[in-house]
């Protein structure tokens, strides 16, 4: 009698296990009916399935997709093993597109200064430079009037000098990037059949390739074409003392051709990220010394003027007003009312009202069928007028008044 409260709970385990036991051999036949569902299809799918579940919590990128073959899905075990280094490259793509873009929209601004005229040039200089460049300007200019030189001809070689700095550093750069960009891209086009069928054997020379293209890059961006000496100097990477771009380097033993282990493979990879990353600093302070003016600077000289004005106009309405114990805006506020009340009353409520008392009048007399001996002759002399008019222009001559109607209809009909 005691086991029997222990029944209810054992029959639902049986009744699970049971349920269990017989979903796990149902399915196990079913795949025995399908003859095509080996090993090899499996690791297909698991493989289709993997990549579309990462590509879909990755966030979508624009720029240049990878030169992958059509048949890479199909490619199991080799994609799987080389998806890491595609996302290095997804990665390294993503990154130089975004410092190029960043490049070139501080290059087209430059270079539309460049095509500017000498009048808007020394407004750059005066104006769209900041308060500091403004009051540098300004006495500049004041000093040249009393001097022999041209202050505004001094002013437009300085614009001229800096702009083509600005635009001989920022394109040398953008050079250099799209450069590495096409190399990494060449490269991985070269060897990317050979990354998805081996790639135990392609992802090292892979690897030390990227690398070598950054130690190349290193050397074409600390030293472009077109950049002063001034520029090159005290452009520091994370915080170091260091005056140019220094990349990690791969170590010696594993640039021997060798297997490489995969915690080789991971650690050529995180130094392939640093070096990214090294050169993302460097980018950001070497073209945040040539970018253009924030909005905020270009537009100061209005902005100031603007708020000048508006604090001109607010102490002036604070004056005329009650807190200040006048009623000047309270006596213009009840003149701009009884002026627009009157010019309503006046202008557009009594003649919109006559006209409809003289409507309702005309429809109530039509509508009784009286018409006077008057009113008739007025709308005769209104015809003969209209038919005199259309008659002139038709003619194209003048006609006496006193034709007659029947003249003027035959004129008309032969029209």
């Amino acid at each position: 009698m005691a086991a029997s409260p222990a029944n209810p709970g054992n029959k639902a385990l049986d009744v699970k296990s049971l349920i269990s036991a017989y979903s796990s051999g149902a399915w196990t036949r079913l795949l025995s009916f399908v003859p095509s569902f080996n090993s090899n299809l499996l690791a297909k799918v698991l493989n289709l399935y993997a990549r579309t579940s990462r590509s879909r919590y990755r966030r979508r990128r624009s720029g240049l997709p990878l030169p992958l073959p059509s048949k890479s899905l199909e490619l199991s075990v080799g994609l799987t093993k080389a998806s890491r280094i595609f996302d290095v490259l997804d990665d390294i793509l993503e990154h130089i597109l975004t410092s190029l873009h960043h490049i070139q929209k501080n290059l087209h601004f430059w270079q539309s200064r460049a095509e500017g005229s000498d009048s808007q040039k020394v407004y750059f200089m005066v104006f769209e430079r900041g308060p500091q460049a403004f009051i540098d300007g300004t006495f500049q200019l004041i000093r040249g009037c009393f001097t022999e030189g041209s202050s505004i001809q001094h002013l437009c070689y300085s614009a001229a000098a800096q702009i083509s700095e600005r635009i001989a550093v920022l394109t040398s750069l953008r050079y250099c990037l799209a450069t590495f960009l096409a190399q990494v891209y060449m490269e991985v086009d070269k060897v990317v059949e050979d990354l998805i069928k081996d790639p135990e054997k392609s992802l090292p020379s892979l690897l030390m390739i990227i690398n070598s293209l950054f130690l190349k890059l290193e050397a074409s961006v600390s030293h472009p074409h077109g950049m002063s000496q001034q520029s090159n100097s005290s452009v520091p990477v994370d915080g170091s003392n260091s005056s140019s771009l220094l990349f990690e380097k791969l170590p010696e033993v594993n640039q021997d051709g060798s297997q490489w282990t995969d915690c080789e493979i991971r650690d050529a990879i995180n130094l392939i990220y640093q070096n990214l990353h090294k050169l993302d600093s460097y980018l950001s302070l070497l073209v945040s010394r040539y970018q253009k003016p924030s909005r905020m600077t270009l537009y100061w000289f209005r902005y100031t003027c603007g708020a000048v004005g508006l604090s001109v106009c607010s102490v002036w309405l604070l004056r005329h007003s009650s807190l200040m114990g006048s009623s000047d805006i309270n006596n213009w506020i009840d003149e701009a009312r009884n002026s627009t009340l009157s010019f309503w009353n006046d202008h557009v409520e009594q003649p919109l009202l006559s006209i409809r008392d003289e409507l309702f009048e005309t429809f109530r007399r039509r509508h009784k069928g009286v018409m006077e001996i008057e009113e008739v002759q007025l709308t005769a002399n209104s015809l003969h007028r209209m038919l005199l008019a259309f008659s002139e222009q038709t003619k194209g001559q003048k006609l006496p008044e006193n034709a007659s109607d029947q003249e003027l209809l035959e004129i008309v009909m032969a029209r």
